[in-house]
This record gives C-alpha cells, sequence and structure tokens, in this order.
C-alpha cells in the first residue's frame, strides 16, 4: 500500500494517507472525494544514519527515549 499526498479541492487541506488499490481516499477535514494528488519524495533525504541521530535528538529534547533501543536507553542513562 503506498502512501500518496493529496491537497482537498473544496477546503485545500494537505495530508498523505496510505491508498488501496481500488479504494477512493477522502479529506480527512471535509469528507470530499475531489483531491488532487501531489508529488512527494520517494524516500527522506540523508543517510539512515543522520536521520536515526536527527529522531533520537528530537525525542532527547523532549525529554523522553522513545527512539533510542534498550541498549542506548541504558547509555543515555547512564547504566551502561
Amino acid at each position: 500500500m503506498p502512501i500518496h499526498d493529496y491537497r482537498c479541492s473544496r477546503c485545500h487541506t494537505e495530508f498523505e494517507t496510505l491508498v488501496r488499490s481500488g479504494d477512493t481516499p477522502s479529506c480527512p477535514r471535509c469528507g470530499a472525494t475531489e483531491l488532487e494528488r501531489l508529488l512527494s519524495l520517494t524516500a527522506p533525504q540523508g543517510t539512515s544514519k543522520a536521520i536515526i541521530a536527527a529522531g533520537r535528538r528530537a525525542a532527547a529534547a523532549q525529554g523522553h527515549f522513545s527512539n533510542y533501543g534498550k541498549a542506548d536507553r541504558a547509555k543515555a542513562s547512564g547504566r551502561g
């Protein structure tokens, strides 16, 4: 199931959604099916390590470690 980006022709909301073949997506805000499919990137730009590091920095800045593995959480908390 690919993820596609859309813009609603009625309320101009931009959103992304999983679309199964044969399904007609609808706007999550107003329910309209008159949508414009937008071009989107096929993959995040940058390296996997850089993306993981950015996610971990964001999680740490918010005070949680949900993006860290078990061993990494132990290191971050000073137990490893």
